[in-house]
């Protein structure tokens, strides 16, 4: 049972802050994580942080009062997919350890960088998402895990949609370099995917930008355009270690479909595995001759809800017990490998390698 508190401070109170928030300070019927002390947030634009703040009954601050709080040991960087690496190299030099929003970086070379320099200064990164430690998707690897599906064949990985600007009220960075659908909701699938199935070892893709302007649909900038600077379709197939071969689809440009965002298929039984973007859902079971998919009922915790920083209590516990955490650097700088090869593997129509080392995270139980 872990016993004391961690500091942290939040850089970036836009959207997804609320969901961090609710998570550790045990809103929504939620049991929080006590093991998070949160000290203050902050943010480029202080009206943000004061705003944030005052909803949380938290401590606004500014950015360089939250570095240099010597009760702050690590932070929680969710500032725009461009500026994590930016943000979590200052709060290194500064002696925190990080937590960053996905992706861990825009570019394989920056999550490097930013790797490099934790080890330099021997400190922890981590990185979202840590949906995989979601009591679903638990137990859909304790399933793996007991040889129910025998030998792993493969599997399909799709996230498909018309793209975020008809509900976000800020989408065009989901547009600028550092968006698309690889780097927004690939992070979910691909980390999910190793969690299950080990460390990927080739890509292959091909990839479509029909679009180079969009049209924002929600408030307050319904009716702004928007550059399109990335790829917003893309399809390909991960190779792992293991075997396996799953095939991806990733798009921002489909109007509707019918496939299940994870299934795995073995030569005795294929899995559903729900949705990576949640901590919960439905895990669904069916073996050779069975006519009707089995639910496979989930035991393990943190299935009812939304934990979003599930990953940095995990994080918090293991610097206090001096372990490995589970939504470390090493599984996020593979993920971005993967999510990069996918660019590359599309504009040069080869296969890539992939070359980073990862071991799958350590199951994960009940951690309070």
């Amino acid at each position: 049972m872990t016993t004391g508190r961690v500091g942290i401070g939040f850089i970036g109170t836009g959207n997804i802050s609320s969901a961090y928030l609710k998570a550790i300070t045990g809103r929504d019927s939620l049991p929080g994580f006590p093991v998070l002390d949160i000290k203050g947030l902050a943010d480029l634009r202080p009206e943000a942080a004061t705003a944030r703040a005052a909803e949380f009954g938290l401590a606004a601050m500014s950015i360089e009062a939250m570095l240099a709080d010597p009760e702050i040991a690590l932070i929680v960087n969710l500032t725009i997919p461009r500026a994590h690496v930016e943000v979590g190299l200052r709060a290194l030099a500064a002696g925190k350890h990080v937590y960053s929003e996905k992706p861990l970086g825009i570019t394989f070379a920056e999550g490097q960088k930013l790797l490099a320099a934790a080890d330099a200064a021997g400190l922890r990164i981590g990185s979202a998402p840590d949906t995989f430690l979601g009591g679903a998707h638990q137990q859909a690897r304790a399933v793996l895990d007991s040889g129910a599906l025998g030998t792993i064949v493969g599997g399909t990985a799709f996230f498909l949609c018309p793209g975020h600007e008809s509900w976000h009220p800020d989408p065009a960075f989901y547009y600028d370099i550092g968006g698309g659908p690889v780097l927004d909701m690939g992070p979910y699938y691909i980390t999910d995917l190793v969690n299950l199935l080990g460390p990927v070892t080739q890509v292959s893709a091909m990839a479509s930008r029909l679009r180079s302007a969009r049209v924002v649909g929600s408030e307050p900038k319904r009716g702004q355009r928007m550059d399109v600077k990335v790829d917003t379709h893309v399809t390909g197939a991960l190779g792992f270690a293991n075997g396996a071969i799953v095939q991806v689809g990733l798009s921002f440009d489909v109007a509707a479909h019918r496939h299940l965002p994870l299934e795995i298929y073995g030569t005795e039984a294929s899995l559903v595995v729900p949705d990576p973007n949640f901590f919960g859902g439905a895990v669904q079971l069916r073996r050779i001759g069975e006519k009707d998919w089995n639910e496979v009922p989930v035991t393990h915790p943190y299935a009812d809800g939304n934990y979003r920083s599930l990953g940095v209590a995990d994080m918090a516990a293991a610097i206090l017990e001096n372990r490995p955490h589970r939504a470390n650097g090493d599984l996020a700088l593979h993920v971005l490998e993967v999510m990069e090869a996918f660019e590359i593997a599309a504009r040069e129509g080869r296969t890539i390698a992939i070359q980073t080392p990862v071991e799958r995270p350590a199951p994960l139980s009940m951690l309070f």
